[in-house]
């Protein structure tokens, strides 16, 4: 099977597993219904992309003023 080739839905339903191997490997596998594509089978993380920690991925991006936390005079009647 070529990379970018289409298989049809009932070849997808009896090679499913193979398709699932090429997406993770990092293929797009396009499923057409007749001669239209109507579905992508793709991996949910490629092969080289991987997993970063969540923490301080927006370091340098975020920028919290060091007062943001005081009332202002409006809430003077409330505390």
């Amino acid at each position: 099977m070529d990379m970018n080739e289409a298989v049809s839905i009932s070849e997808a339903k009896s090679q499913l597993s193979r398709l699932i191997a090429r997406a993770e490997r990092g293929e797009e596998v396009t499923i057409r219904r007749g001669s239209r594509p109507v579905a992508r089978i793709v991996a949910l993380n490629p092969p080289g992309r991987g997993r970063r920690s969540p923490i301080g991925a927006l370091r340098g991006e975020i920028w919290i003023a060091d007062d943001f936390d005081e009332l202002g005079p409006e809430w003077q009647p409330y505390v």
